[in-house]
């Protein structure tokens, strides 16, 4: 079995693709590193894409913003669909306690006068 995946460091990273900046070719620092070129490229992109969000940390990907805003609307709208059936069972048990007193008052028997 193999040793497992590497596990670089967001300085490790922002090093290397510093070094692609000034100019030193993607081979050069890519055998300096001892990583496949490929890496050295997806690097550069989610530095160019996320700045200063970019790598992480510890393998974690990132969580993706519009993922967390459309879970955020999704629970927005669920806590007033809460409210609303919370305000709506509050006006049925009102009702029934009306209907109850209406009931209750109603059949208590009255003596009539001759």
């Amino acid at each position: 079995m193999g040793a497992g995946r590497r596990k670089f460091t967001k300085e490790f990273k922002e090093e290397a693709v510093r070094r692609l900046g000034l100019g030193v070719s993607l081979t050069e620092v890519a055998r300096a590193c001892e990583i496949n070129p490929n890496v050295l490229h997806r690097w550069r992109r989610e530095l160019q894409e996320y700045g200063g969000k970019a790598f992480a940390g510890n393998g974690q990907c990132r969580v993706d913003e519009s993922r967390v805003a459309e879970l955020e609307r999704k629970v927005g709208r669920q806590a007033l669909e809460i409210d609303f059936l919370r305000r709506c069972l509050q006006h049925v048990e009102e009702q029934r306690r009306l209907q109850a007193l209406n009931t209750r008052g109603s059949s208590i028997p009255t003596s009539k006068k001759k």
